[in-house]
């Protein structure tokens, strides 16, 4: 434990879990290692799990030249020199975030700044990464150094297979994974759905914050845990453990009233203690119980919401820009339903959709009945959404 305590306050740790004898870790067979990696093998040890993080890391293919330890001792002094850490502004692309501590001393919470600074010198290409922080956080706890996380971290954002999505570093790429995530939750988390489209006015705005309940929220033991499935699996997991949190949310709250104003500060706050309610282990098993779930379902969600955010022109995240575009009253007329039923439509429909504004493009008050002159009207508009009234004043 000696190699990988120097970021490590100790009296915050939960030392008797992470000290326990373990194996050293020899298989190199996939399903193997994803079995071991699930049932939290190298969680009991501190040394062993550092030792299956570098490899881990190790073997992701990178960009040739991709910044190594040696780059970072080069450049630290140039970037940060004699500032205290602590003082030192953040670049933009982590937006804000708030730096987990994740059990680090002083000395750890202070390289965190100095890493994030070094990979914005060397990543000029990356816009937008808020799980950057959370990440850097817990590689020190397996990290000799700072300049041996620096060069883990580069491996994982230098990764160049097409088919192992990592960590999101553009706007567009986070924005379409909020979306594909809401996308997953209406399809596999029905209940919770009904009660996010209930209690929020922009449910597309709840799933934005799926990321930060895992890269921010959630506590160092179960961050560590979802990151050492992550890291064999792949993003994959990520939806799976954020949808497992809200299946656990709706559960623990369904039928109780808000403890706030917002249910994304209600969802965050579930996270945070969410040690009062689920173990790590029963967590992880929930996300691993959703069924028909598939990384070919995840990559074409997720690349028909970019196309989608590029045709409406959101790449970047701009100041004053909502990009969750919901359903507005002053724009919106119809007789069949109120401006607050056609929100919960609108949150029903996939999420690449519900970026435009509804069009009226035919009504039969306006129009007759004629279905000539209904097809005419909806030519070349797709996808369209009918409302339809009975006698019986049943929409």
């Amino acid at each position: 434990m000696d190699e990988y305590n120097r970021f490590v306050d100790w009296d915050k740790m939960d030392v008797t879990v992470q000290s326990q004898d373990a194996k050293e870790l020899t298989c190199t067979e996939f399903q193997e290692l994803k079995q071991l990696a699930r049932q939290g093998y190298w969680a009991k040890n501190h040394s062993l799990r550092a030792k299956v993080y570098h490899r881990l890391i190790s073997n992701i293919p990178c960009r040739t030249v991709t910044p190594d330890a040696n780059v970072y001792r080069d450049i630290i002094v140039k970037i940060v020199g004699k500032r205290n850490s602590s003082s030192l502004p953040l670049p933009e692309f982590v937006d804000n975030s708030l730096v987990p501590t994740y059990c680090l001393n002083a000395e750890g919470i202070g390289a965190v700044r100095k890493i994030i600074l070094c990979i914005a010198n060397q990543f000029p290409d990356i816009s937008f990464c808020p799980a950057l922080p959370s990440v850097i956080a817990l590689l020190l706890h397996y990290s000799r150094d700072e300049a041996e996380c620096f060069e883990q971290v580069c491996r994982i954002l230098a990764c160049n297979d097409p088919s192992k999505r990592l960590i999101d570093q553009t706007f567009l790429a986070f924005e379409s994974s909020c979306m594909t995530f809401g996308d997953l939750v209406n399809k596999y988390c029905q209940a919770a759905h009904k009660l996010m489209v209930a209690v929020s006015e922009d449910v597309l705005e709840v799933y934005s914050d799926w990321q930060r309940w895992l890269f921010g929220e959630l506590p160092m033991v179960y961050v560590a845990r979802v990151f050492d499935v992550f890291l064999v699996e792949g993003y994959k997991v990520l939806y799976r453990v954020a949808l497992a949190l809200l299946k656990f949310f709706h559960k623990v709250r369904a039928g109780q009233p808000m403890e706030s104003d917002s249910i994304q500060q209600d969802i965050r706050a579930f996270v945070r203690d969410i040690a009062k309610s689920v173990s790590p282990e029963r967590l992880l098993e929930k996300a691993f119980a959703i069924r028909l779930f598939s990384r070919k379902e995840i990559q074409l969600l997720q690349m028909a919401n970019e196309k989608a955010l590029q045709q409406k022109g959101i790449t970047v995240k701009q100041k004053r820009q909502n990009v969750h575009l919901a359903v507005h009253a002053e724009n919106f007329k119809s007789e069949i339903v109120s401006v607050k039923e056609m929100r919960d439509i609108w949150s029903w429909i996939p999420e690449r959709f519900a970026l435009c504004q509804p069009l009226l493009l035919f009504t039969t008050l306006e129009h007759g009945c004629s279905l000539s002159r209904f097809y005419s009207h909806s030519e070349g508009h797709e996808p369209t959404l009918l409302l339809i009234k009975t006698t019986a004043k049943e929409v």
